[in-house]
Order: C-alpha cells, then sequence, then structure tokens
C-alpha cells in the first residue's frame, strides 16, 4: 500500500523543485545548529589524497595526473587533494524494504532523505565534502564524497529512485555509484563495518535507519540486549563523531483496533492474516517498546548521538530540538532564532 503512496506523492511534486524548498527551510531554521566548530578550508590544495576525475585540459594541473587510472580506463584523470581542514561527512542510508512503511504523512525512505539534506546542506555551505553508503537489500553501494550543492542533489536524487520491495538489489549500473562487499542481505552490522573500513579519515558518520533486526534475526529486545550493530558501531564511534538517525513510523509502535488484517512482511513478501485482539495489540506494543528501548541502551553504550524522526511529526523541528540539546550538553551557546518551537 505504501509504494503507490509514494509514486504519486513524486509524480505531483517536482523532485528538484521539492529539494530546493527543503534546502531553504534547513538553512532558515536550522543554521548554526549544526555547523562545525571549523573555520573552512584554507588556502592551498591541501595534501591528502582524495578522489580520481576526468583531466579538464587548461584547468587542472597535471602533475596531479593519475597515470594508473588514466592507464586502466584510457582517458586521462587527475586525483584531487583534500585541503589540510577539510572535514568529511559519510552517510551509511539503510535503502532495506522495511524503510519503503509509512501510515502518516510520509514513508520512512523520504524521512531518510530529509535527514540526509539536514546533515548535507549544512555540510556543503561550509565547504565540507558528502559521502554515502546506500544499503539496498542485494548489497552495498558507495557514493563518493564531493563538495557542492550539484553533487548532493544527485545523491538524494539517488536514495529516492533506489529500487523497492522485497529481493531488490541495486542496480548494475547505478550512476555516481560504486559496488562495495561485505553487506548482504541488509545486513546493518557489515554495513557499518564496511563504513569503518572504507572510511578511516576522521569525521562526522551518520548512520540513518530504522535499526529493525533483519529477517530470521535475533529481536535483540530490552535495555540489556545486544544488537549484531553494536559492536561495529562502537569501533566506528572510537575514531570518529557519530550521529544515529533512528526512522520510525507510529504504527511500528501500536497496532490500531481493527480485528482482522492482512499484513506482509516488507523484508520477504510473505502475507499472513491476524487477529488484532486488544491481547495482541498489547503484546505487540510490549515488544515494539522493548525493541526502542534496546536500540536507545545500545546507541548509548556506543557513544554514538541518537536522533529520532518520526513520519507524523516535524521532522525539522525535531532536528533542530535535538541540535540545540546538543549544544547546551556542550555548553556553547545557542541561537534559535528563526527554529519552531
Amino acid at each position: 500500500m505504501t509504494a503507490p503512496r509514494r509514486d504519486d506523492k513524486l509524480a505531483q511534486l517536482a523532485p528538484e523543485r521539492t529539494l530546493r524548498r527543503l534546502e531553504l527551510q534547513v538553512t532558515r531554521r536550522l543554521d548554526g545548529l549544526l555547523n562545525g566548530e571549523h573555520l573552512g578550508l584554507l588556502p592551498g590544495p591541501g595534501t591528502e589524497l582524495a578522489e580520481a576525475r576526468l583531466y579538464q585540459p587548461g584547468e587542472d594541473d597535471v602533475r596531479h595526473m593519475d597515470w594508473a587510472v588514466t592507464a586502466r580506463t584510457t582517458t586521462p584523470h587527475v586525483r584531487d587533494l583534500v585541503a589540510d581542514h577539510e572535514l568529511e561527512a559519510w552517510a551509511l542510508v539503510d535503502l532495506t524494504p522495511s524503510m519503503d512503511f509509512g501510515t502518516a504523512g510520509m514513508v520512512k525512505r523520504e524521512l531518510a532523505v530529509a535527514a540526509l539534506a539536514a546533515v548535507g546542506f549544512l555540510t556543503v555551505r561550509l565547504g565540507d565534502r558528502v559521502g554515502a553508503y546506500l544499503q539496498h537489500p542485494g548489497g552495498l553501494r558507495r557514493w563518493p564524497a564531493r563538495t557542492g550543492k550539484a553533487a548532493l542533489y544527485a545523491l538524494l536524487h539517488a536514495v529516492l529512485d533506489a529500487p523497492t520491495g522485497p529481493g531488490t538489489g541495486p542496480p548494475a549500473a547505478m550512476s555516481g555509484t560504486t559496488a562495495t562487499s561485505g553487506a548482504p542481505h541488509g545486513d546493518l552490522a557489515a554495513a557499518i563495518t564496511s563504513l569503518a573500513r572504507g572510511q578511516t579519515r576522521r569525521g562526522l558518520r551518520v548512520v540513518i535507519s530504522d535499526f529493525l533486526p533483519p529477517p530470521g534475526a535475533d529481536p535483540a529486545t530490552g535495555p540489556d540486549a545486544q544488537p549484531a550493530w553494536e559492536s561495529p558501531l562502537r569501533r566506528l564511534a572510537a575514531r570518529h563523531q557519530v550521529l544515529a538517525v533512528e526512522v520510525i513510523d507510529p504504527r511500528e509502535l501500536d497496532l490500531p483496533d481493527v480485528g482482522l488484517v492482512e499484513m506482509t512482511d516488507p523484508e520477504t513478501g510473505a502475507v499472513q492474516e491476524i487477529v488484532l485482539s486488544r491481547r495482541t495489540r498489547e503484546r505487540y506494543a510490549q515488544a515494539a517498546a522493548a525493541q526502542r528501548a534496546g536500540t536507545r541502551a545500545a546507541l548509548r553504550r556506543c557513544g554514538a548521538h541518537h536522533l529520532v524522526l518520526r513520519t507524523d511529526r516535524d521532522w525539522i523541528a525535531d532536528v533542530a530540538r535535538f541540535a540545540v540539546r546538543q549544544r547546551r550538553a556542550a555548553g556553547r551557546a545557542v541561537s534559535t532564532a528563526g527554529v519552531r518551537p
């Protein structure tokens, strides 16, 4: 039921206009709350190697030619240099089928795009680079870190246009991405490990997911439970600043009193009829609360900042309140001008 709603919504709104309107909302209401304390880029080319790109005659220095890539592709490439004080923000975006669920104003995937945009727009405005790992059911794909709004728009479109449904994997030639290994079948723990191993330069790491266990895995509920992703996330947080964005829908917390319903597992596509009696709804609510408590406790043990976004709430206000709390906890001055309470 959620896929047609998503297609209708995207058909009614031009993606570019929607994302530009989102940018204005973010910069007006969150400006100064999530920005870092550094001064931005320093003059000079820097010293650390970055991504390879096509050589631009008359613009690029031939001394930066990447001969290995040039020989492999038969097209001249140069290797960019990262400025000494340039920061990198890398996001891991969960695009497994459970993220295509939503019963309120939007589906969880769209809320994930909003969270990625909130971090991305405020990052590129300082001249820093944003990259992403996109976790599909069939594997993991890496979107290289780039500066500028054009690259960020392309990344957001890639998340919106990614294939949906159980059993779908990333397209073989998805523009701008490269395939990675080690995170098949929506395994969040393996995806976090791939992110940590692939991006060792210190910076901001954002994990956007519903943190639901994959099919057949231990649900790991309760404050003392240890989900499979806890250990790799703790290792990631030991080196980087980590922000975990938990995306939830209200129907994942409690079920309505509607009697007999057909429920579909978004990960496997299995359909089952269930009578939503009072006892069933109470047990479900208890299990959902325990799962969320386990997620909160695990993120706290990892030392990651935890932001909860709901499909039935104003996500911009939630991000703003979260940023204000973080700045107050750090003892920094907070300016809330333009932030809606």
